[in-house]
């Protein structure tokens, strides 16, 4: 069994938990510790039941708990040589025992209880930014945010999946014709800013297979998205795309920011 579950989502904190029978990992710690370990209870775990928390990147929405929740459990924290040095610079995250940090290398392996997470290098304006593959014995998931565009090679690690979670950060439109500056628009946009709706589903094509579980869509922009928008917007794209597939043949959630979301489960 594997399962996965958002504890939030969105532009304003990110929080994701996969796990087996035996082992469960963090893949960030964007929010508080509270509402962390809200999440978990809710699922019926607890923050001391963690092996440990993998990072994506040193952005606040995606370590703004790790100091909680490092002085508080001391959980292991995983994450690229570039990220670590990066938060390590982040004052808000307040003081953490360097001992509790792990170097992990893009694309190398590495083992947490009977869980195999790889770290998958992405595009995005961090210091060392990487997406997650989990996998166990028989089943495999992907935790891939935070990408302005993607290529052959993240296609390609992520064949195979029983279950995603797959950034559909902006509605082109509302993004172009929202109140941001125009500095940031261009950033968001950009190939290291963040996945469109349409592009999230385009990526989404390359993924299916016959024995697909189940996607969720999230880091939905608070100003530039929304649930439906997005749900609506990938649908489309699968069903019309150049694959055998239909937008009904798959489960398709969208995660919250600030509620906790269904847990998948491939069995």
């Amino acid at each position: 069994m594997l399962e996965l579950c958002s504890i939030a989502s969105g532009s304003s904190g990110n929080c994701i938990c996969v796990g087996s029978d035996e082992c469960h990992i963090l893949i960030d710690a964007g929010i508080s510790g509270k509402r962390i370990e809200q999440g978990l209870n809710a699922i019926d775990l607890n923050s001391r039941e963690l092996q440990g928390i993998f990072i994506t990147h040193e952005h606040i929405d995606h370590i703004a708990g790790l100091g909680v929740m490092a002085r508080r459990y001391a959980l292991p924290m995983y994450a690229t040589a570039g990220t670590i040095e990066a938060i390590k610079h982040t004052s808000s995250v307040g003081k953490i025992d360097p001992e509790l940090f792990h170097v992990i290398v893009p694309r190398k392996d590495f083992a947490v209880g009977d869980l195999t997470v790889t770290p998958l290098p992405i595009s995005h304006d961090a210091a060392e930014p990487v997406a997650y593959r989990i996998k166990n014995k028989n089943h495999s998931c992907a935790v891939v945010t935070d990408l302005g565009t993607y290529n052959e090679e993240i296609v390609e690690q992520l064949q195979g999946l029983d279950m995603l979670l797959l950034e559909a950060n902006h509605d082109i439109h509302m993004l172009e014709t929202g109140v941001y500056p125009y500095p940031l628009k261009r950033r968001i946009m950009g190939d290291r800013g963040h996945l469109s709706n349409e592009r999230s589903g385009q990526m989404l094509c390359e993924l299916l297979h016959d024995k697909f579980t189940a996607v969720m869509l999230g880091h939905l922009s608070k100003e530039n998205n929304y649930a439906e928008l997005a749900y609506e917007a990938v649908r489309l794209e699968i069903t019309m795309g150049d694959n055998p597939y239909k937008a009904g043949d798959f489960p398709i959630y969208v995660a919250k920011r600030d509620a906790v979301s269904p847990v998948l489960k491939a069995v």
